[in-house]
């Protein structure tokens, strides 16, 4: 249907129904029903054929005319059955709904106009003209209905809802009255409907406070009104515009708005002035001037709007004048610009300037467009930008747009802000943006009188650059080529060449492919590489930039520059290669092998699959580069990673991890198992001796034997750990005799990890002086005499207490802490016998008995540091006897014997301790510059039970005796075992049946002249 023609229709509709009324006052009932319904059906029908950015406020509209026609309707059909409506009634219920409906509905309309943005000047504006209604409607309309004898507390109530609801919805006709900006053409319709609305209720109320209402009188003509213009307005066009934001042009008051604004301030006064001219006998009858405090409270309320008012106008002047030395601030910024980048941030601060201080924002000044644009400045709601533009999560914006030199480009600028922020700065950004254009223009200019003066120099620049450059034209043929490409080419390139003839035949899918692709985004590209023909049919690497340049008339084609990378290429392979992998080997490094397993790990995680670490050490193969050199170590770890390859095959990643240690990564594995077979195989494949050339041309036989520890990722939560658990089952592997290998399994780690952590707090101990002695006595077996004394270290560990040497020596020697603590206990033990010996010089004790590591021994000034150590407690050389073990006298026999006579050269006596373990050749006792044999503890326990066990203790001190050799029993326990050994002429002994390891202090108790050792308990 026409918009026109519904009016139309509607118009004639409304004629016939108000005849029929005012005709036929029987039929009230359903004439006024067809009134009432028929404006809020208008209003349904209005929102379906406009399609308003908002409909709720239509619908609460229509709702409002409904509830109203409602109790209307109510009230006749009491009058129709004769009867007479209550007061208050139900209708009086539908009654004072429709106001909340019809107030809510302006609201929105209110808000929709505003942009959701505070437009104060508005507000107030509109509350002056209301207050001073409000105080008439006070005084002549409200202020009686409370006065009134006659009526109940609950009719004084709703007839005084009445009047409260007609000031509330002229309050909000008020305030869209009186916001800026272009005015709807619908909003003078609803005001002339409010009007009507506004005057019946007054002449309603003054009638029933006298009880002379009576239906069908011209009171109702203004009810009339109000229906038919509300259905009007929503069948005009213009009815969407009160949901549209609203352009807010005016920041001062103009002469109508001023003479409203005065009108409305002398309310009060007049009403006043009214109630003097009425005299004295008005005030007696209502018991005094019962206004006076209403009165006053509105004067001096709207007196305080007023001053608002004015407060915001000055506040305006000064943002306008803010604005305006930021617009100056603008154009000496923007004037100093040289190209578009200036501009750009020039136009950034200058439009950060024209907000007002702390104002919350979102500034966006997009890159060129294409397409020609004007100068302007549009108002557009964040839903309405143009796609890849955003709003910041503001609601409204300024979206500008800035064409841009050459008439083929513009310029894009989106601002989001409050929408009273907007409408303020939107004027300035409109200037802001015609000087810009200006500017623009200024640019431009001048840069074309650049272009002229600087095509000379580049036309030489291109004469002589090293780098190829091609224009090609749309049939990929060449339209230009720069003198550079003889050289690259090695010959000239005619024009019309195709660009495919210089492009070898594994790249000419690259070629076109990346033709197709210049040309489809109408951009460019960078660091295409391609497969090109050189100079002598020579295979070459070029990199490529093109830039579709089509647009541009002076070339009309694709720009390609080229240049040679082959060389450049080639020593980047190699850099990458030698940062990936070992130089030595060519295995995967570190890097590459950690970058790998922590790839592997995520993979395998993600499809529940096994993966197995192996960290591969050779065995001694310090012993191979200390006695063959390390020309022939390294070949000895080129083999080692050539088997290493060859066994694990393609599927899986070796590395050299540094020095002699080796990583593998086992990827392809289903189970333990596989990893476990995998380790086995290296194991057994490198115990066999490897061949190896030592660089002068001969070959050498070298142990490649190696100890594997064994991780999965089932066991550790990340790659870090799986690295860390191959490592504890390595070190676990060299600790049970290498040459094996060990699967990580968290019950030995945490011992494993424990003893790593001995092995550090070692060095620390030394320094700390944490260790300490103690003294098991040596004794005659004949008169259990003490004669000596063995000293035995201990450890005061600072959380664990006192640890014996079984806790730490093999971690010390492990980690050479040994040394340390070996000269340690060689210069306490002396400086202890020195003081017994001071102490009692008739003492029985002879000397102190030391044990030396083989480390500690091989050291090439120990004979020094005994002599050292001597000097230093100031003891005698024969006071000392120091123990060495028969693994050290059977190993570099040669040197050992040289030392040890060096040393009973110097008068210090020596022992082999737990003589017999070791399974040596006893021809070696007639050699070795020895004193003391001492017979291992293992020997002993069996004596009186073992008749073999028995005659090799017998044998033993019978060969030592015929070699001049002391004999000291460890570990006699029973007296028997004394008895036995004394009999086969066994001389000294040491065990717990005579004493455990004592401390210092107790041992002068058992070393004076005259008592004999005491058993121990």
């Amino acid at each position: 249907m026409a918009t026109r023609t519904a009016r139309g229709v509607f118009s004639a509709w409304w004629l016939v129904l108000i005849a029929l009324y005012y005709a036929f006052p029987g039929a009230h009932l359903y004439t006024w029903a067809l009134l009432g319904y028929s404006s809020a059906a208008a209003v349904l029908v209005g929102v379906r054929l406009y399609r308003p950015a908002q409909r709720l406020p239509w619908y609460l509209t229509s709702a409002a005319l409904a509830f109203f026609t409602t109790g209307d309707s109510w009230y006749n059909l009491m009058l129709a059955v004769g009867r007479q409506p209550g007061y208050p009634g139900l209708a009086d219920l539908f009654y004072l709904l429709f106001y909340p409906l019809l107030t809510a509905a302006f609201l929105l309309f209110i808000r929709a106009r505003s942009g959701g943005g505070d437009n104060r000047a508005a507000l107030l504006d509109a509350m002056v003209p209301t207050v001073g209604v409000g105080l008439l409607a006070w005084v002549y309309w409200i202020a009686p209905f409370t006065r009134a004898q006659d009526l109940s507390v609950l009719q004084k109530i709703v007839s005084i809802g009445y009047p409260l609801g007609d000031v509330l919805v002229l309050a909000m006709i008020l305030r869209m009255l009186a916001a800026t900006g272009k005015r709807p053409k619908a909003l003078s319709t609803l005001g002339v409907a409010m009007i009507g609305l506004l005057l019946s209720d007054i002449f309603y109320g003054q009638s029933q406070l006298r009880d002379e209402w009576a239906l069908g009188g011209p009171v109702d003509l203004g009810w009339i009104l109000f229906y038919s213009m509300m259905g009007y307005t929503a069948l005009r066009p213009a009815m969407s515009e009160l949901t549209e934001p609203a352009e807010r042009s005016r920041t001062v008051i103009g002469r109508h708005r001023l003479i409203w604004l005065t009108a409305a301030a002398l309310i009060a006064p007049l009403v006043l002035l009214l109630e003097d001219f009425q005299g004295h006998p008005v005030e007696v009858a209502r018991g005094g001037i019962v206004d006076a405090p209403v009165i006053a409270a509105a004067a001096a309320i709207m007196f305080v709007l007023v001053l608002a008012r004015v407060s915001d106008l000055a506040m305006a002047q000064r943002q306008a004048g803010a604005r305006e030395r930021a617009l100056r601030e603008a154009g000496t910024l923007l004037f100093s610009a040289t190209d578009e980048r200036d501009v750009k941030e020039a136009v950034e601060q200058a439009i950060v300037r024209l907000l007002p201080p702390g104002t919350p924002y979102f500034l966006e000044l997009s890159s060129a467009v294409p397409g020609a644009a004007e100068v302007d400045v549009h108002w557009r709601a964040a839903a309405d930008l143009p796609a890849g533009h955003h709003a910041g999560g503001f609601a409204d914006t300024l979206f500008a747009t800035q064409p841009l030199p050459g008439g083929t480009r513009h310029g894009q600028i989106t601002l989001g802000a409050a929408g009273d922020v907007l409408h303020a700065v939107r004027p300035s950004l409109q200037t802001l943006c015609a000087q810009v254009a200006v500017v623009l223009e200024r640019i431009a200019l001048t840069a074309q009188i650049n272009q002229r003066d600087s095509e000379a120099y580049f036309r030489t620049l291109i004469q002589s650059t090293a780098d190829v450059i091609l224009i090609v034209g749309g049939d990929d043929t060449i339209r230009y080529a720069s003198p550079s490409a003889t050289k690259l080419f090695g010959a000239p390139i005619a024009v019309d060449t195709p660009m495919s003839a210089l492009i070898a035949a594994a790249g000419q899918d690259a070629l076109r492919d990346t033709l197709a692709r210049v040309r489809h985004t109408h951009g460019e590209l960078d660091g295409v590489e391609l497969t090109a023909q050189g100079a002598g049919r020579r295979t070459m690497l070029v990199e490529c930039d093109l830039r579709d340049l089509r647009h541009e008339p002076s070339v009309a084609g694709l720009v390609v520059t080229m240049r040679d990378v082959t060389e450049q290429r080639r020593l980047e392979d190699d850099l990458t290669h030698q940062a990936f992998h070992d130089s030595l080997t060519g295995l995967a490094n570190r890097v590459l092998f950690r970058n790998r397993l922590e790839q592997a790990f995520m993979v395998a995680e993600r499809d529940a699959a096994t993966l197995g670490v192996l960290f591969v050490d050779l065995d001694d193969f310090k012993e191979v580069n200390d006695t063959l050199g390390h020309a022939v170590g390294d070949q000895l770890l080129v083999a080692v990673a050539h088997r290493i390859s060859t066994i694990i095959g393609a599927g899986s990643t070796a590395a050299r991890m540094g020095g002699d240690e080796f990583a593998i990564l086992i990827e392809q594995s289903n189970s333990a198992a596989a990893t476990e077979e995998v380790a086995a195989r290296i194991v057994a494949d490198l115990a066999a001796p490897l061949e190896v050339p030592d660089g002068e041309g001969g070959l050498h036989q070298v142990s490649g034997k190696v100890s594997v520890g064994v991780a999965l990722n089932r066991d550790a939560a990340n790659a870090t750990e799986l690295l860390r658990h191959a490592d504890l089952a390595l070190y676990l592997a060299k600790g049970m005799g290498k040459g094996g290998w060990q699967r990580y399994q968290s019950d030995l780690a945490h011992s494993m990890v424990q003893r790593l952590e001995l092995r550090a707090q070692l060095h620390e101990a030394i320094e700390d002086e944490q260790f300490m002695l103690q003294f098991q006595p040596i004794v005659e077996l004949a008169d259990q005499r003490v004669t000596g004394v063995e000293a035995l270290v201990r450890w005061q560990h600072p959380t664990r207490g006192l640890l014996g040497p079984f806790h730490f020596v093999e971690a010390a020697e492990e980690n050479g802490a040994i040394v340390g603590i070996g000269s340690w206990v060689l210069r306490e033990a002396l400086r202890q016998i020195t003081a017994w010996k001071a102490a009692d010089p008739e003492t029985t004790l002879r000397y102190v008995s030391v044990n030396v590591s083989p480390l500690q021994f091989h050291a090439a000034d120990f004979a020094e540091q005994v002599r050292e150590a001597l000097a230093e407690a100031g003891a005698r050389p024969e006071w000392l006897l120091l123990e060495i073990t028969e693994s050290l006298v059977l190993k570099d026999a040669d040197r050992v014997i040289r030392d040890l006579q060096a040393l009973r050269a110097m008068g210090v006596r020596v022992a082999i301790d737990d003589f017999g373990t070791g399974y040596s050749s006893l021809s070696y006792l007639r050699q070795m510059p020895v004193d003391v044999l001492k017979l291992d503890k293992s020997f002993i326990d069996d004596i009186l039970t073992s008749r073999q066990q028995h005659a090799l203790v017998d044998a033993i001190v019978t060969l030592a005796g015929n070699l001049d050799l002391a004999v000291v029993a460890e570990g006699i326990e029973e007296a028997g075992q004394l008895i036995a050994l004394d009999t086969m002429g066994c001389h000294y002994g040491q065990g717990y049946l005579f004493a455990k390891p004592l401390w210092p202090t107790e041992i002068p108790a058992l070393t004076t002249a005259a008592a004999p050792a005491a058993l121990s308990a």
